[in-house]
């Protein structure tokens, strides 16, 4: 039954801890019972690269939930791009991620980020 809203309104606004986390509660009422999974299926995954001296030189910070890894976010410092570690970075983070029970990965990046980068390492 359609219930009347018709003196409802929208906002918008900057980020909203309270809103994303009843947005994140209200997904998982129908997320969890459609997938069979719970909270304690979903994980924060990190991987960093460090130098010699515990200087970091990149990292990657992820997601996984129902079978698939979200990169969030992988950066290499300038002065070691294009010495492998992002490849190195972007492994790790899958191994992880198989071994979480995931067979599927996404991420997104601008044009001047590194689309050629992740095609190159087989994301389409």
């Amino acid at each position: 039954m359609a219930h009347d809203h018709s003196d409802a309104t929208v906002s918008v606004g900057h980020r909203d801890a309270e809103l994303n986390e009843r947005l994140s509660s209200g997904l998982d009422e129908v997320n969890f019972p459609a997938t069979g999974t719970t909270a304690a299926d979903q994980g924060a995954l990190s991987v960093k690269a460090v130098d010699d001296t515990g200087e970091l030189l990149g990292g990657l910070s992820a997601w996984t939930w129902g079978g698939l890894l979200g990169i969030e976010m992988l950066w290499v410092r300038e002065d070691s791009r294009r010495d492998g570690w992002g490849g190195k970075l972007l492994l790790a983070a899958e191994e992880e991620a198989r071994l979480r029970g995931c067979d599927r990965a996404c991420v997104s990046s601008f044009t001047f980020q590194a689309p050629a980068f992740y095609q190159r390492h087989g994301y389409i």
